[in-house]
């Protein structure tokens, strides 16, 4: 019986035959293909402007190297968050095959009913002793980390001064959050400086920024928003998602690079890019805030706990890195090799001596040709356009890994090289 007789000889127990139900029911329908109609629109209207993202299919483990569906023999890999080789490292690797086989494949519960296990405990304690603060706090995502702590920390009487350029997921943690909130341009000490003077009034007040922002990967000047916290009585927070790991002289983050750790109160940072690459987020900051943050923050209280294998890579990772700083420091050779030659080469590179390497072209349409092109020189790479990046802002971000030889940065450049040239974007 199809779906629209069926409602037509709807019954009650006693009753009998009720009242056609079909009139209701197609304007239901109706309203589905109208917003049908809506949805097609607005994609068709992404494809046209060339702000289509596509996802390529991934066949292999992540890695320097990759295989791709539809592409023959392996494909260089330039566009991960792999920023140290890890995610495919034996050692991770096998912590986290001996997690899930001692802890199993997830605990089915949010951490404080039944979902903590001293796995948990020993990661959060390695971390906090990583970036030497007093504790710890994972969560599923950064994203999730983000999210939960802006409305627990702040409230109506205080402030939160934010860097317009900060990451998404800062900028919704924000809002729900009570406090007042005031943005400041981009790296701009100055207009900080101004909205740190309106904001005198309040109880408490936080800057928040990126350590480095992940489209141009440049760095926060820290050293002067420290100073300006100081001046003003503002405390500090960052986001180090591309930092933890390979910035400073032993991978700590921007904070050492900067030489600021004792000065920045607050950190935010992920376990899905240089730290073994699989998922997780966490704050580290002071132990009454990440008590608090037990006790009140939303996704940490209503998510399910990391899953043990997760957990097992994410240790193991950390414990490389507290054990020798080799890999961190291999990153700035490689780095500078490839934005240089590219430079040299004639091609526009955003941010500076950072791992992520945006050539900036400025049209969407161009990005995503140059990067589909690519692929057929065996590099992967994806093109960045809006809404991820301002409109004209269109790039091909590289990111390069300490898993990547010299000989795969300089196949890369002569791809760029070859791309480039057939779009005049070089000569």
């Amino acid at each position: 019986m199809s779906l629209g007789k069926a409602a037509r000889s709807l019954v009650t127990p006693a009753r009998g035959v009720l009242r056609s139900s079909a009139a209701p029911l197609n304007r239901s329908y109706a309203a589905v293909a109208e917003a049908r109609a809506v949805l097609e629109n607005e994609l068709d209207t992404i494809r046209a402007a060339g702000t289509w993202k596509g996802e390529r299919i991934i066949t292999s483990k992540q890695g320097p190297q990759i295989s791709v569906d539809g592409s023959r023999g392996t494909i260089l890999n330039f566009c991960a968050n792999n920023y140290l080789g890890l995610s495919s490292h034996p050692e991770v690797v096998q912590a986290g095959i001996d997690a899930l086989k001692l802890y199993g494949a997830g605990l089915s519960s949010v951490r404080f009913i039944c979902g903590t296990q001293d796995l948990h405990k020993n990661l959060e304690q390695k971390l906090a002793q990583f970036h030497e603060r007093e504790d710890c706090i994972l969560y599923a995502s950064c994203f999730d980390a983000n999210a939960g702590l802006f409305e627990v920390l702040l409230g109506p009487d205080d402030a939160v001064l934010s860097d317009e350029l900060n990451h998404a997921s800062i900028i919704d943690g924000i809002r729900l959050c009570r406090a007042k909130r005031l943005r400041y341009k981009h790296m701009d000490l100055n207009d900080l400086e101004i909205k740190l003077k309106e904001a005198q009034s309040s109880r408490m007040r936080l800057v928040v920024t990126d350590g480095v922002f992940s489209m141009d990967g440049d760095v926060a000047p820290l050293q002067g928003i420290c100073d300006l916290a100081e001046q003003y009585g503002a405390m500090v927070f960052i986001d180090e998602c591309h930092a933890t790991g390979f910035l400073g002289s032993r991978g700590r983050g921007t904070d050492e690079l900067l030489g600021v750790m004792d000065r920045v109160h607050i950190v935010n940072s992920t376990l899905g890019k240089a730290l073994g690459g699989a998922a997780g987020g966490y704050t580290v900051g002071p132990k009454p805030l990440i008590d608090l943050l037990r006790q009140r923050s939303r996704p940490y209280l209503f998510s399910n706990s990391l899953p043990p294998p997760v957990v097992g890579c994410a240790t193991k990772a950390v414990e490389l890195l507290l054990a020798s700083n080799e890999i961190a420091q291999s990153m700035t050779a490689k780095t500078m090799r490839f934005r240089n030659n590219m430079t040299k080469a004639g091609f526009t590179i955003a941010g500076s001596a950072h791992p992520i390497c945006p050539v900036m072209l400025g049209d969407a349409r161009l990005a995503s040709v140059m990067a589909d092109d690519m692929l057929k020189f065996g590099v992967y790479v994806i093109g960045f356009s809006y809404p991820v990046v301002p409109k004209g802002k269109a790039r091909i971000r590289v990111q390069i890994s300490a898993a990547h030889t010299d000989e795969d940065i300089d196949r890369c450049v002569d791809a760029f090289i070859q791309t480039g040239r057939k779009h005049g974007v070089v000569s």
